[in-house]
C-alpha cells in the first residue's frame, strides 16, 4: 500500500480546522435528561454545562428520592449529549475515533 504523506498531512489539517469550528459549536448542542417520568429534567449542552434544572413540586417532600432523581436525570442527559457529540464528530472524521475528544469513547 502506497501512502502519500502529503495527503495525510492535508487531511489532518482539514480535520484540525473542522475540530476548531466544532469546539465553537459544542455550546449549541443540547440534550435533556429526565428521571421519574419527567419529575426531574436537566438540560445540558455540548460543553457539558448544566443549563437548566426543572423539578416538579411532588418531589419536594422526599429529599432522598429527589437526590436519586437528580442524579438519574443528570446521567441520562450526559449520555444523550455525549451521543449527540459523537454523531457530530463521527460525521466530520468519517468514523475515526479520537480519544480524549468530548463525546468520543
Amino acid at each position: 500500500m502506497n501512502i502519500n504523506p502529503f495527503d495525510v498531512l492535508k487531511n489532518a489539517q482539514k480535520i484540525q480546522e473542522q475540530m476548531s469550528g466544532f469546539q465553537e459549536k459544542l455550546g449549541t448542542i443540547t440534550a435533556t435528561g429526565s428521571a421519574g417520568a419527567g419529575l426531574v429534567e436537566i438540560d445540558i449542552n455540548g460543553k457539558l454545562e448544566v443549563l437548566a434544572v426543572r423539578i416538579t413540586p411532588q418531589t419536594m417532600g422526599d429529599t432522598e428520592m429527589l437526590q436519586d432523581l437528580i442524579m438519574a436525570a443528570f446521567t441520562d442527559g450526559m449520555a444523550k449529549v455525549k451521543e449527540a457529540i459523537s454523531c457530530e464528530v463521527g460525521g466530520m472524521t468519517g468514523g475515526l475515533n479520537i480519544p480524549g475528544f468530548p463525546g468520543m469513547a
